[in-house]
């Protein structure tokens, strides 16, 4: 399984931005999906995760502000963040694995990641 980030850039506060995450190989559609992000200095979180079972999980800090979603043909997951704030900026990493889901916070525990994309908030 290969992952592949996109949608990072610059963005003001309270704007919003999407990012992708491009899923390749085989059965991808098992797979669930996570976004973790890492700011200078911190260790890597959670952001939201999303099973195939279409289960999602948020962090509170994003909750009602972002939304995990893949499409119907499974091969692109996205994060859309709304309302975003300064404190978001990050650079955000999309992870796959066949049996984590949102309640493994930890970054081992998601096998498959793609290459990260920053997100930087502006004020």
């Amino acid at each position: 399984v290969q992952l592949q980030a996109s949608g990072g850039g610059l963005v003001q506060a309270w704007g919003s931005r999407r990012l992708s995450c491009k899923i390749s190989g085989r059965f991808v559609d098992r797979y669930n999906m996570t976004w973790f992000r890492q700011a200078p200095g911190k260790e890597r979180e959670l952001v939201a995760a999303r099973t195939s079972a279409d289960t999602t999980t948020y962090a509170d800090s994003v909750k009602g502000r972002f939304t995990i979603s893949r499409d119907n043909d499974w091969n692109t997951a996205y994060l859309q963040m709304n309302s975003l704030r300064p404190k978001d900026s990050a650079v955000y990493y999309c992870a796959a694995d066949l049996f984590a889901t949102g309640r493994n916070t930890e970054s081992t525990d998601w096998r498959y990641w793609g290459q990260g994309t920053q997100v930087t908030v502006s004020s």
